[in-house]
């Protein structure tokens, strides 16, 4: 989901989450309709949401912030810890378990914050802005992983301003301007087509 700033994107994805109700249209997952939910019962329908604003527990370890969600829907306590462990080993974590979460990088942060969102075994995951503040090492690891969340099956909808580490990353992409879709494709069509260049990636964009 690409577009200038006070495109809509953010708040595209704040309707779909809960955040704010919509004033046209409705908010479906896999047929369900969810738009008179809140964002628990949205949750539990299968959606998962990474904020563009930190949200992790500085004070509380890696671990520990694991932990915060687990146990709010796990009751058995070796569960919980087999299932951090599975998260932390996936997400190359395992180093960093016992670490503050202050401590970390951003790429460390982004990577413990998609770690926590897989934790309610979500069909689709928003990603709001994932590359903003991290180095461009780490935005190839996270591109690496966005790759194996598709390859696990997931939906993945990414906002990001970002458009040549995002484009390459997508099947599809829409493009938003003054609050409507302006373009919609794959990447080719995005990159070809004329108001798309005219009004957001400018007339010399190369990939």
């Amino acid at each position: 989901l690409l577009g200038p700033n006070g495109a809509g994107k953010t708040t595209s994805f704040y309707m779909m989450v809960g955040f704010i109700r919509p004033t046209q249209g409705r908010v479906f997952i896999d047929g369900d309709d969810v738009t008179g939910l809140p964002m628990f019962e949205r949750a539990r329908h299968g959606l998962g949401y990474l904020a563009q604003e930190p949200t992790i527990f500085k004070g509380l370890t890696v671990e520990e912030n694991l932990l915060a969600v687990l146990e709010r829907i796990l009751d058995d306590k070796n569960e919980q810890k087999r299932r951090v462990d599975e998260l932390l080993t996936e997400f190359g974590l395992t180093k960093l378990a016992k670490q503050k979460a202050w401590t970390l990088s951003g790429g460390e942060k982004r990577r413990m914050e998609i770690a926590r969102c897989m934790i309610s075994n979500p069909k689709i995951i928003l990603l709001d802005e994932p590359f903003v503040g991290i180095d461009p090492i780490t935005v190839s690891d996270l591109r690496h992983m966005i790759f194996k969340l598709k390859d696990k099956g997931l939906g993945v909808l990414i906002t990001d301003h970002n458009v040549r580490e995002t484009l390459p990353l997508t099947e599809r992409a829409y493009l938003i301007y003054d609050g409507k879709i302006l373009v919609e494709g794959d990447q080719n069509t995005l990159l070809n087509d004329p108001n798309a260049r005219r009004l957001y990636l400018g007339e010399d964009f190369k990939m």
